[in-house]
């Protein structure tokens, strides 16, 4: 366990050599500030989760959109603005097909103008279901999360932004074959049933919202990881707006408190973690 932790903490924060990547096997986590991440997977397949790419938090974010070329799936754990970020202008580029629950999804193709024909019932679930994707290279389980997600929408009669039903929010659990298993928990405040999570699926990675006001902050934060149990923790939704006061530093106290054998893993906003199975 212990070389494999170090192994763990070797990959996040060295670059890949020409002769690891000739090998393959590896699964990219990229961090794009505020809940954006990508995960590349060992067979090469881009995973878009919650895409706000030119959030305020990436300094590259409009830079990076506009040289975003590939994308297979678009992850939304619910209908924030924050989160859906630019979902539907990457999805027009790239052809990405849509993965979220099946109110999130009629929800935007009626009011957020996502193109319908990559919004099919293959990519849509609800709580407590699993998807099969990508050849099976990929499961995707959606799983609860504590907050709301109304979808903000141009009301055509002119009248200021409306609010649309867009369904229940929530997070995912993602099974990559040959790779991790992550867990994106979305918005949420910590709740007990997060203990099932990594109980029925092992977690390696776990994304955790730790901004507070919004979702829970750090202590709450690390007492949902330590119902969860990852191999590691990588801290998110937080510093993007004043508003948001948790900070990295607070959680990572937090965890220390609880003893934990979880690896605590900063990111910084573009950096890109290399896990090998």
């Amino acid at each position: 366990m212990k070389k494999h932790i170090l192994g763990l903490i070797a990959l996040a924060t060295v670059a890949l050599s020409p002769l690891t990547a000739l090998a393959g096997g590896t699964t990219d986590i990229t961090w794009y500030g505020h809940s954006a991440f990508k995960i590349t997977t060992p067979k090469g397949k881009v995973l878009l989760i919650d895409p706000w790419l030119s959030n305020p938090a990436n300094p590259k974010g409009k830079e990076l959109l506009a040289g975003l070329d590939k994308a297979d799936q678009i992850l939304l754990t619910h209908a924030h603005g924050d989160h859906i970020g630019n979902t539907v202008e990457i999805a027009k580029k790239t052809g990405a097909k849509l993965i979220a629950s099946n109110d999130l999804m009629k929800a935007m193709i009626k009011y957020g103008d996502f193109p319908a024909k990559q919004a099919d019932f293959n990519g849509t679930g609800n709580i407590g279901g699993t998807l099969a994707l990508l050849d099976g290279e990929v499961k995707i389980t959606f799983v609860q999360a504590v907050h709301s997600s109304g979808l903000d929408y141009e009301d055509k009669s002119g009248l200021p932004k409306s609010l649309a039903y867009a369904g229940n929010p929530g997070g995912f659990l993602i099974a990559i074959a040959n790779g991790p298993t992550v867990y994106h928990t979305g918005d949420t405040d910590l709740f007990g049933d997060m203990r099932f999570v990594g109980d029925v699926s092992a977690v390696d990675v776990m994304m955790a919202c730790i901004g507070d006001k919004f979702t829970m902050g750090p202590d709450r934060a690390a007492a949902a990881v330590e119902l969860v149990k990852p191999k590691m923790v990588i801290p998110m939704h937080f510093g993007t707006f004043a508003a948001l006061t948790g900070t990295p530093e607070a959680f990572e106290q937090a965890l220390k408190k609880r003893d934990l054998k979880t690896v605590y893993k900063r990111m910084q906003v573009n950096e890109t973690l290399s896990w090998r199975q």
